[in-house]
């Protein structure tokens, strides 16, 4: 089957904080960081660390890295435990809330924003 994404990457103006708050909500969603550069950080699943899902970066322009009205990356885990730990973790470690852990159009969904303001949301298929 083909992929429809490749990898996804959010910009951050302080990419040693960044790395430091990706890697601990990162913990319940079995990501882990594989790569590190001066200008970004590369995020795999533990079970494939040869392919990169997630990047954290500095703006290639050298702007400020701003995040996008409307956009929301969004991890897809196996378990509500999983969402639950994803944004405690989240709010521990400076994220802010946008939605606790709940049910929403009959999944169970948590968002949160990271340090510069991305939307991220980590959510689990409940069993119909």
């Amino acid at each position: 089957m083909k992929k429809t994404f490749g990898f996804m990457m959010v910009g951050t103006n302080n990419l040693t904080d960044s790395e430091k708050f990706y890697n601990a909500i990162f913990l319940p969603l079995d990501l882990c960081q594989v790569l590190t550069t001066e200008r970004y950080v590369g995020y795999a699943q533990k079970d494939n660390p040869k392919e990169i899902e997630f990047y954290i970066t500095k703006p290639l322009n050298k702007k400020p890295a701003t995040y996008g009205n409307g956009t929301q990356i969004s991890f897809l885990v196996d378990t509500k435990k999983k969402v639950n730990e994803f944004h405690m973790i989240g709010i521990k470690n400076g994220g802010t809330n946008e939605g606790s852990p709940g049910i929403r159009s009959g999944d169970y969904y948590a968002y949160i924003r990271d340090l510069d303001g991305n939307k991220i949301c980590a959510y689990c298929i409940l069993d119909k």
